[in-house]
């Protein structure tokens, strides 16, 4: 077709764009690539949804599309006559200059990441006219502000257009200002939009909403009512007959109305958080610093309106490397200041909604950035406004929660800050408060963390007859609530333990190290516990105490050879907790420090353990009246039976060990009765194969198995599946074999047990040669090879040298 034959025919917008493209033989998807313009755009645009694109979207359309000057001037010239559409309902002249009720705003042409959310929106509106309904239906956009919510509105008001004959309305209901639009006054207006003289509108406002009702009663309607401040404000604008579609835009969350379809925004996903900045600056210069613009959208945190103007800022100044923005967002102080754009302000929208919450509720909002984590509980918010019980701080947070300045977390009973809400709060906290009140409340917090921190750490002592019970506290009743509070706690409780420690707070930080020792096995990470115990060991110096140094070297050395894969660092932090175990005339740490020294040995084949060191640890453990010490303290003298081929003598201790952790010691079992008993398992399963009883020490691995799952506990879950593939593939079994491997290896490197991952991985690789495929070993090898990097030098080296010979004979 020629091109003044392709003029003629096609006169609107989404024929001429169509006709353009299949001439310049480009797909949707190539012309989005080509003009930076969304696939999705463009689509909305050729089936006539968006009739009315943007200057500048038509113009990186049409350098894709090679059109001449007199095509460009005609699409553009077709765009203008498309927004120039009706409205609502004829209306009295000067209707339409009304501050709250006014022609519907012009639609972004770069609006993405709401596609599900516009879904819903037209389903909602497909199924208006179903003939069983008295009124129409009602959809309330809630979110922080920022998240584009009016955006949404309008997007949605001029998709469904088609479905909506009789009109749009758009009223302001200025819901976040000092004087937030009267309801009768809204309903005068709509009446006088709807053809209403002014002298015959009634006085009384439940006169007007009923005189509404009943003009739009067989109308197909829909109606935007933006910005809404509460459900008082609403209530009397839900006015729509069965044909009506009635939209809500509103920080608040209006739970107090029934019956209406709620579509909550939160912030972009990353890939739509990059396609809006893309849309504003171009794909191209996106693609090119793709790193950067991740990092960018992160600090914007991916919240649509910061995205927006960071993009407007970018695309204002086309010189610009992204790099150079983002320098100036990673600077908190500066942070907010940086994300304005003319009259576009990230923080003049949050003070908006912060204006709006009782005084409390402002103190909560602000104290809360004093919180480490990105989440917090209502205990947290308690602590720092110093509220009389939980149920008085829950109120608050609901406040905040309903104003849309804090979100539910994914883990129940627990709050989160946006981003950029988060910077809003700690500059507010800085204002308006003093800096000794902000210390007080910090403080507080930091000790309520640790206090809660080491009440829930008791609950994971053995039930050993010689430590006490813990003692149940209003914040959980039993060990899983006290496990998963320190799970979900973990960087708060930990940053608090810091913070105690560095304003010299030693005894408490003492306390909370010395009820975490058998935690350590079940949660945590090899970083936690070596930062938790080395405080420890700074705070037992610092106040002279020569036995807790003890004990806490004692930890820091089993962190060390069990978790960090550092046999000689645990060498010499066991010797040093031996030397103050004595010179506190400490036995039971005494007893320790010669499990801790003989645990190092195994680990690092060029160490030799004295077989002394066992009898001398069960001996000081029976003087200290400590049985629990006493068997551990045999479970390894019989793991060193083992090691040097004295299978029957380690077989016979190690059923006694076994039948001593099997039974109960006084009380019910805790978690660590079961891991502890588990280990053993696994110390017994290792010999009972080299007796060739497979099938035993495969019934003490599943044993094992389900007892560290039960109790969550990574590192000993990894272990019984390494094992377990083990004792599986010398029975043949090579598949189960296989999965057992991949699942310890996984869980290895969840945890962040390296040395133990490149065993997992060099035996999943013997295994793979034995099954005939060498490029899987070759693979699993070469990764092997990779993570020797994160050893310590002399035993990454000896490992990688070793591996590097493997593979050059392979």
């Amino acid at each position: 077709m020629t091109n003044a034959a392709l003029g003629k025919a096609a006169t609107t917008f989404k024929a001429l764009l169509k006709g353009y493209r299949v001439r310049a033989n480009l797909t949707q998807e190539e012309l989005a690539e080509g003009s930076g313009v969304s696939v999705r755009a463009i689509s909305d645009m050729e089936r006539g949804i968006a009739k009315s694109p943007q200057r500048r979207t038509i113009e990186a359309l049409a350098t894709s599309l090679s059109l001449t000057d007199e095509e460009l001037t005609s699409l553009q010239k077709v765009a203008r006559q498309g927004r120039a559409q009706p409205v609502a309902a004829p209306a009295p002249s000067g209707i339409y200059d009304s501050p709250l009720i006014g022609v519907l705003p012009t639609d972004v042409d770069d609006l993405t990441g709401r596609e599900g959310d516009l879904d819903a929106l037209r389903a909602l509106s497909a199924g208006l006219c179903d003939g069983r309904r008295r009124a129409g239906r009602v959809a309330i956009l809630s979110g922080p502000p920022g998240t584009g919510k009016t955006t949404l509105a309008v997007r949605a008001a001029h998709n469904l257009a088609a479905g909506f004959p009789d009109g749009r309305l758009f009223l302001k209901l200025r819901g976040m200002s000092a004087e937030p639009s009267n309801p009768a006054d809204v309903l005068h207006l709509i009446l006088r939009s709807l053809g209403i003289d002014a002298v015959r509108i009634p006085a009384d406002p439940d006169d007007r909403a009923s005189l509404c009702r009943s003009l739009l009663q067989d109308r197909a309607t829909l109606i935007v009512l933006d910005d809404a401040a509460d459900e008082a404000q609403v209530r009397p604008l839900l006015v729509g007959g069965p044909r009506c579609l009635t939209l809500i835009s509103s920080r608040q969350m209006l739970v107090g109305l029934e019956g209406a379809s709620r579509l909550p925004l939160d912030v972009f996903g990353e890939e739509d958080a990059l396609a809006l900045l893309s849309s504003i600056v171009g794909a191209s210069r996106v693609s090119r610093e793709r790193q950067t613009a991740l990092e960018l959208v992160t600090l914007c945190g991916r919240l649509p309106l910061a995205l927006r103007i960071a993009g407007n800022r970018l695309a204002s100044r086309p010189t610009w490397p992204l790099a150079r923005l983002v320098d100036q967002l990673r600077d908190r102080s500066r942070r907010l200041t940086t994300l304005t754009a003319g009259d576009l302000d990230v923080r003049s929208v949050f003070e908006l909604s912060y204006r709006q919450l009782s005084p409390n509720a402002a103190a909560v909002f602000r104290r809360l950035s004093l919180v480490p984590a990105a989440d917090f509980s209502v205990g947290a918010a308690m602590t720092l406004v110093e509220a009389a019980d939980e149920d008085d701080a829950a109120v608050f947070l609901e406040e905040l929660a309903d104003a849309s300045l804090l979100q539910t977390s994914p883990e129940n009973g627990r709050y989160q800050f946006h981003d950029l809400l988060r910077v809003f709060a700690t500059e507010r906290l800085a204002r308006e408060e003093a800096p000794e009140v902000v210390e007080a409340a910090e403080n507080r917090l930091a000790d309520w963390l640790v206090r809660t921190a080491t009440a829930a750490g008791r609950y994971f002592h053995p039930t050993d007859g010689v430590s006490p019970p813990p003692v149940a506290t209003s914040s959980f009743d039993d060990h899983s609530r006290a496990g998963r509070w320190l799970e979900v706690e973990l960087k708060n409780w930990l940053a608090a333990v810091k913070n105690l420690a560095a304003r010299g707070g030693h005894r408490p930080v003492l306390d909370l190290a010395e009820s975490m020792h058998w935690y350590s096995e079940i949660g945590g990470t090899a970083n936690t516990w070596r930062d938790v115990f080395a405080l420890a060991v700074d705070s037992a110096v610092a106040i002279g105490s020569k036995r807790d140094e003890a004990v806490h070297l004692n930890y820091l050395a089993w962190v060390q050879s069990s978790l960090c894969d550092q046999a000689e660092e645990s060498v010499e932090m066991a010797r040093r907790a031996r030397d103050a175990a004595e010179e506190a005339g400490d036995r039971r740490e005494q007893g320790w420090a010669r499990v801790y020294l003989t645990s190092a040995h195994a680990r690092d084949s060029s160490l030799t353990t004295s077989p002394k060191l066992f009898d001398e640890a069960a001996r000081l453990f029976e003087e200290a009246g400590y049985p629990l010490g006493v068997h551990v303290a045999r479970t390894m003298r019989a793991s060193y039976w083992y090691r040097n081929g004295r299978f029957d003598d380690a077989a016979e201790e190690f059923d006694t060990c076994v039948r001593y952790f099997a039974q109960e010691h006084g009380g019910s079992r805790t978690p660590v009765d079961d891991t502890n008993y588990a280990y053993v398992l696994l110390r017994s399963a290792q010999n009972l194969a080299a007796l060739d009883a497979i099938d035993r020490a495969l019934s003490h691995c599943e044993t094992a198995l389900d007892l560290f799952r039960r109790h969550g506990a990574g590192m000993g879950q990894a272990r019984a599946l390494q094992e377990s593939g083990k004792f599986l593939r010398r029975q043949g079994d090579h598949e189960n074999a296989r999965r057992r491997l991949t699942e310890a290896e996984e869980v290895y490197e969840r945890i962040g047990l390296t040395q133990a991952q490149i065993d997992t991985l060099c035996d999943r690789a013997s295994l793979s040669e034995e099954m005939g495929d060498p490029a899987s070993a070759r693979e699993d090898r070469e990764r092997a090879l990779g993570l020797c990097d994160r050893l310590g030098r002399s035993e990454g080296g000896k490992l990688r040298e070793k591996l590097a010979d493997r593979l050059n004979a392979s």
